[in-house]
């Protein structure tokens, strides 16, 4: 029976929404393996709007739902219609949206704030013991929500120039979890609370490696699953 995996944006884009290529990759790695999709992202403003041409915001604004239904080709469900009863697992793709728009990340560091929807749709999985996805820097969600849990960003230094956002590995670190080092092609997999994560685009890598990492992280889900 294929497995069904709600998949949760944050907007369209790097700088103010979810990552397109990590979005992308998960869900052709999703179709590969069989699992069917529903996409879901919070009706809700964004933080700000980025030109991502001058890469700074403008006075714009715009909603996270109707901009991720972009990523969705319009086959979008507001989050809070999203049943866990009615899924297998979940997977958050990454992009600066997370942190800005899913939670205050971007502005308050490890002292933020995950959206009440967000919140509770992680909590309701984990509840139900079904597996949780998170790539790039979408694990912080985890890190707030699941004290003690297990999650990688990547590496915890920048000595080889691939991890300038290194130190978000202690952040996590200090809110309690345990940050586990790995490359972009690989996975940690916290057996205990079913959760998933794989760096992404937190490192500076070839494309093909974020996507193969992409791959290995949707093989765990759907091993869970």
């Amino acid at each position: 029976m294929a497995k069904r995996v709600a998949v949760v944006l944050a907007g369209c884009g790097v700088f103010d929404g979810s990552e397109i290529h990590e979005a992308s990759a998960a869900l052709v790695h999703l179709s590969r393996g069989g699992a069917t999709v529903k996409m879901f992202a919070p009706n809700i403003d964004q933080m700000h709007v980025v030109d991502h041409v001058k890469g700074s915001p403008t006075e714009e604004k715009r909603n996270v739902l109707v901009e991720s239904a972009r990523l969705a080709r319009g086959n979008i469900q507001d989050l809070a219609e999203l049943d866990v009863s009615e899924q297998d697992a979940v997977i958050f793709p990454g992009g600066f949206g997370v942190a800005k728009n899913l939670c205050t990340w971007a502005v308050s560091g490890k002292d933020c704030t995950v959206n009440d929807q967000v919140k509770s749709t992680l909590q309701a999985f984990h509840s139900a013991k079904k597996p949780i996805g998170l790539c790039c820097i979408s694990p912080v969600l985890a890190a707030k929500v699941f004290p003690g849990c297990e999650v990688t960003v990547g590496h915890n230094n920048n000595d080889d120039g691939r991890f300038p956002g290194a130190d978000t590995a202690g952040a996590i670190e200090q809110l309690g979890c345990k940050h586990v080092c790995k490359n972009v092609d690989e996975a940690h997999v916290d057996e205990k609370n079913k959760i998933v994560t794989t760096c992404a685009f937190m490192c500076e890598a070839p494309l093909h490696e974020i996507f193969d990492g992409v791959g290995v992280m949707v093989q765990e889900v759907l091993k869970l699953a």
